[in-house]
């Protein structure tokens, strides 16, 4: 039987893997002065108004694929 430490992913290993598939969709929108998913106003840079709402649209995106 292992342990809980060995049955753990390396740091090493997270490293190595490609930034998450959701992220660059995300970085693929044009901001629009407003959060992509709630319509917060925001400023012409930002796409998202926080983590939360990022995550949501993500969420979304993937469930209407």
């Amino acid at each position: 039987m292992e342990t809980t430490h060995e049955g753990l992913p390396d740091k090493d290993d997270e490293a190595a893997a490609p930034p998450a598939a959701p992220a660059r969709l995300r970085q693929a929108l044009p901001p629009k002065g407003s959060c992509w998913y709630c319509e917060k106003p925001l400023d012409s840079v930002r796409r998202f108004c926080g983590k939360g709402c990022a995550d949501s649209y993500d969420e979304e995106a993937e469930y209407s694929r």
